[in-house]
């Protein structure tokens, strides 16, 4: 004969242990998917070529820095965790107060997103990052005011506009302005003359029988004279004044600031210096000469091409009398 008492008080505990085994064998289920989400959360924070970043700006601390800031940075992360100054001591020192100026931004406009700027990575490289920062306006009073960012190294895309940029606007042969980036420059120069009452000098400068010289020692030879020709006029030209190739074996130069007598001064240093240029080819050397027509800007001119006219004339006078020569107008 059964208990009841017995056989009232033992068959509840079944179903509880069976209930706390099954919530154990469920914890232990989730921990493992917790664990894997976070196994596969850390390895796509490994593989994003990005900083994602956390800082709290009333205590200027950094919270968070993803993997990618090693390799990008190239420094430990704990450096940068532990001061803020890392960072900041990191960015490019031309770029400094633009960087911080624009991370402020972030408080009244609750997201940057054009920041671009420079830093010095541990190895001395010099590195482009498109840096974006968000700061959540919906934040609880008393709650601390975290920016959160990405910042993603552009240093490749920089170089491929940089090296675009060149291309349009230089003469392939002789690394020298190409006729369109001259005169757009110069016509600011000349725009920037007018508006502040400035000096300003124009000088054409023609090679002398340069179709001889292709038709004697060959199209290569000529290429070389042209080239010639360009680095003289960057070891002349000062700093600020613009060169460039504006036609076959025609240059231009502008020399914003210059009054008439020293812009007179430059065109002479530059003659000199083509007529030492010495070529040869073959058992054959030869010398080169130039012609420049050189003007200054009038209160009467409403365009560069005033100035361009002028100079252009005496260019062409300057041949008539005999080549190798400047005619100023």
């Amino acid at each position: 004969m059964v208990d009841k008492n017995l056989q009232d008080y033992s068959l509840p505990q079944w179903p509880e242990a069976a209930q706390t085994l099954m919530a154990l064998m469920h914890a232990q289920g989730e921990v493992a998917r917790l664990s894997e989400r976070e196994q596969l959360f850390s390895s796509l924070l490994v593989s994003v070529n990005a900083v994602l970043w956390a800082f709290n700006w009333e205590t200027r601390q950094v919270l968070y820095v993803s993997p990618a800031y090693e390799r990008i940075f190239g420094r430990p992360a704990g450096l940068v965790l532990a001061d803020y100054n890392e960072w900041r001591d990191a960015i490019y020192p031309d770029d400094l107060e633009y960087a911080e100026r624009s991370l402020a931004e972030v408080l009244v406009k609750g997201a940057v997103e054009d920041r671009e700027y420079r830093i010095i990575a541990g190895d001395g490289q010099v590195r482009w990052l498109s840096d974006k920062c968000f700061i959540n306006r919906k934040a609880e009073p008393g709650q601390p005011v975290i920016v959160v960012g990405i910042a993603e190294d552009i240093t490749e895309k920089k170089l491929l506009e940089s090296e675009l940029q060149r291309l349009a606007t230089t003469d392939v042969l002789t690394q020298s302005s190409n006729r369109r980036h001259f005169f757009e420059c110069a016509n600011r120069e000349f725009e920037q003359a007018r508006l502040q009452g400035m000096p300003m000098a124009f000088l054409l400068l023609d090679i002398d029988d340069f179709k001889v010289i292709n038709d004697t020692y060959g199209h290569q030879e000529g290429d070389n004279v042209l080239q010639k020709i360009a680095e003289s006029g960057r070891s002349v030209l000062r700093r600020g004044d613009l060169f460039g190739r504006i036609g076959g074996e025609e240059f231009a130069a502008v020399f914003p600031g210059c009054a008439p007598d020293m812009a007179l001064q430059v065109a002479e240093r530059l003659q000199r210096e083509i007529q030492r240029l010495m070529f040869r080819c073959g058992e054959q050397a030869f010398g080169i000469t130039v012609s420049q027509g050189l003007t200054s800007i009038t209160a009467d001119d409403q365009s560069l091409d005033n100035l361009f006219a002028r100079a252009d004339a005496a260019m062409y006078e300057a041949k008539r009398k005999g080549k190798n020569r400047i005619i100023a107008a």
